[in-house]
């Protein structure tokens, strides 16, 4: 329930001195002080905080994104973080159903017609996809991406196979080694879906000569509410969104759409998303207000309780991939709501260095 409220534009406002509490004691450890410099070249990690693109207008056209696009180029990420879920951790929630049949319906790619086609079920498809990525040459042939392709399909990383897609030539988009006319067909369509994974993420890292992308979403703190408790629960966070703050950053989100298709639109977008006040706007909105509702089964602080741990274990699946790629630049691409946590978490990291958005949306 907390994942489906979630999705709803959420900007509101919280007084200060409602959250204010003993706060006395601070830890004298501090990790964001102890980043070394690590031996050999640090880690960088730019978060971009983007909006969903399926939400947006019909009229919007993916080619307005060129200007941002290219400035993701420039930057030269080695790796891509997606706000996708791993085809893994699909896997591990498909066999708890009772908890997770809804998350898995709104947010797992189906693999059945992929795991037929190549008789791997999604352990087996990331197990053969990682070996074939351990030896893969500078200059593989079309059959070899065809045959990754349908491998990460397999293995429930759609993002990653569009990657592989987009890197074959035109004319040898077609099915074969792995790909059926139904999964060439999934494909396709992805070259189009109006989706941040497929025309952002996906576009940069084959621009950029990447193999594949790294999804790093987290929905394992996802769980039903209980049937008796919906209404109540729905009315108390809805509650706390409702209030001036709150229609005001709609009405500035109105502005920013309807200025998408004049010259100069995308990037406006994206640097009002990106500029350092966001993040305490998107609190005081939100987070800060469903903390100090008043509701007697504290349904705001389970949700709070809820994103804080999808904020730290999607973080902790980029620390992961940084951990097996030191010394890397990371290109993290997340809806805005995250992307205050993100950088917060990330900076405790020791050998992670925050890079400003900035830098290269200016």
């Amino acid at each position: 329930m907390f994942a489906r409220l979630g999705s709803l534009i959420i900007l509101s406002l919280c007084s200060t001195g409602a959250l204010a509490a003993d706060a006395s004691y601070r830890p004298a450890f501090r990790p964001d002080q102890l980043k070394g410099p690590p031996a050999g070249r640090p880690n960088e990690v730019l978060v971009l905080a983007t909006t969903h693109l399926s939400g947006l207008p019909k009229s919007f056209q993916p080619a307005s994104l060129e200007p941002l696009l290219q400035r993701l180029v420039a930057w030269k990420p080695e790796l891509i973080a997606t706000e996708d879920l791993s085809g893994l951790q699909c896997d591990f929630m498909r066999r708890y159903p009772a908890r997770y049949a809804e998350s898995v319906a709104t947010y797992c790619f189906d693999t059945t017609a992929a795991q037929a086609a190549t008789g791997l079920d999604v352990v087996a498809a990331n197990t053969q996809a990682e070996r074939l990525l351990a030896t893969w040459p500078s200059n593989p042939a079309p059959a070899q991406r065809r045959r990754l392709a349908a491998l990460f399909l397999a293995a429930g990383e759609r993002g990653s196979a569009q990657v592989q897609w987009l890197r074959l030539p035109a004319s040898e988009r077609r099915d074969g080694n792995g790909l059926t006319p139904a999964l060439v067909e999934i494909l396709d369509k992805g070259l189009v879906r109006r989706n941040e994974t497929n025309l952002i993420a996906a576009e940069v890292a084959a621009r950029l000569g990447h193999e594949r992308l790294w999804a790093v979403d987290d929905h394992t703190a996802d769980s039903p509410t209980p049937a008796e408790d919906e209404a109540a629960a729905s009315a108390a966070i809805t509650g706390a969104w409702k209030n001036a703050h709150t229609q005001a950053r709609m009405d500035a989100d109105e502005r920013l759409v309807a200025d998408l298709d004049k010259p100069g639109g995308v990037m406006a977008l994206y640097r009002a998303y990106n500029d350092p006040t966001a993040a305490m706007t998107a609190y005081q909105s939100d987070f800060g207000a469903t903390l100090v509702e008043p509701s007697p089964k504290a349904f705001g602080r389970m949700y709070v309780g809820y994103w804080e741990t999808r904020n730290l274990r999607m973080v902790a699946n980029m620390r992961d991939v940084l951990g097996q790629h030191p010394g890397s630049r990371m290109l993290a691409i997340v809806g805005a709501s995250h992307k205050g946590y993100y950088e917060a978490y990330l900076n405790q990291m020791h050998d992670v260095n925050l890079v400003s958005s900035d830098e290269v949306l200016r």
